[in-house]
């Protein structure tokens, strides 16, 4: 059996939810559905940020890794932590990750700030995800909550954390880069 490594912050734990409703789940769902012998490991940890991620991710390396998601940053975009500060941490785990299993597979979930907040620094955190997905030569996900992040009937009553609904599309978002994988 092979390991997918699901390693992100609420989103990824499915903050709000049963387990079975997360993102990571839903995935481990399908897989199982579809005879695909992989294991979902959901390494999410509500409000971590990339330099929380930095710190615990050898943890979670002590198993075999087939294919790491890496999901964090939304909570580092919230805080206005530095975007040279997320991406040097993101650059980081990627690093740390492919020290520990040269093989691996990964994918890089994009982040985005909402149009609705101007200046540089939102454009500064949208494009920091493509960079770091060009440089390391990652499979991407452009934007995780596309279609999710403002819709109130996805997420919980935070407005933030999606609700059972959103994660399925979060699910959808990241099996069509996942699969193509397998």
């Amino acid at each position: 059996m092979k390991n997918i490594l699901f390693f992100g912050d609420s989103l990824t734990a499915g903050y709000g939810l049963r387990t079975s409703q997360s993102y990571p789940s839903i995935i481990q769902q399908r897989l199982k559905e579809q005879g695909y012998d992989y294991k979902v490991i959901n390494a999410g940890l509500s409000g971590d940020t990339t330099a929380g991620g930095v710190y615990r991710v050898d943890r979670w390396l002590q198993e075999p890794i087939d294919i790491f998601v890496l999901a964090l940053g939304a909570n580092d975009g919230l805080r206005g932590i530095p975007t040279r500060e997320t991406s040097q941490n993101l650059q980081e785990i990627i690093d740390k990750v492919r020290h520990k299993y040269p093989d691996v597979k990964i994918i890089l979930s994009g982040m985005e700030i909402p149009d609705i907040v101007p200046g540089r620094y939102a454009a500064e955190y949208r494009v920091l995800f493509r960079e770091l997905a060009i440089k390391n030569n990652t499979l991407f996900i452009p934007f995780i909550l596309a279609g999710v992040v403002g819709v109130k009937e996805l997420n919980l009553p935070d407005g933030v954390h999606p609700n059972a609904e959103g994660q399925k599309i979060l699910a959808e978002h990241t099996w069509t880069v996942l699969k193509d994988i397998l």
